[in-house]
């Protein structure tokens, strides 16, 4: 493949990837979609994705799926405008985490679903590596601004030593030459 066409074809892996990544959110302390924007991302309606888990309840544990209580609910539709939908929903919509949205790209046995899960995989790799990244960033700015505060402390320490030295009385000066004591 020429050069040209592979940067193509990177750059449209790498737009699908930030496309899927704004779909991730993190939930009780995990990254997970929902299952709205799954189904959108594999070309089925929510209802048959949803169908097809229930199906196949075995393959999906606790830690692949979960469903979102009511206050969750309205923290998603608050947080992503493009799930206002769900707001008028009776149904409590699934937060799929990771394993859970490539398990059902098995079940859902369609090419459109298995390409995407690779997206999707990508996407959360990426969110990972970020938050590392993010996590040295904070902990070099951490360990800067220790080195601040003590660099800080420092040149207050020196301007209060230069303003003891600028408020000294003046010790008298001996005029220069010899000055004989007469003891008187």
């Amino acid at each position: 493949m020429p050069t040209h066409e592979r940067t193509i074809v990177e750059n449209s892996r790498r737009l699908s990837t930030i496309r899927i990544a704004k779909r991730i959110m993190e939930l009780r302390g995990r990254r997970i979609i929902i299952d709205a924007d799954l189904a959108a991302l594999y070309g089925v309606t929510t209802k048959a994705l949803n169908q097809a888990v229930k199906r196949n309840r075995d393959r999906f544990p606790e830690e692949f799926l979960f469903a979102l209580d009511a206050g969750e609910k309205m923290e998603v539709v608050t947080v992503c405008d493009h799930l206002h939908q769900l707001k008028y929903s009776r149904t409590l919509p699934t937060a799929f985490t990771e394993h859970g949205a490539i398990m059902a790209a098995t079940v859902l046995k369609s090419k459109r679903a298995v390409e995407m899960s690779v997206f999707i995989v990508r996407a959360f790799v990426e969110l990972r590596e970020m938050l590392a990244r993010n996590r040295d960033l904070a902990r070099k700015l951490a360990e800067l601004e220790r080195k601040i505060s003590r660099h800080d402390k420092e040149i207050v320490s020196i301007v209060e030593a230069v303003r003891q030295l600028a408020l000294a009385p003046p010790q008298p000066r001996r005029g220069i030459g010899f000055t004989a004591d007469l003891g008187e």
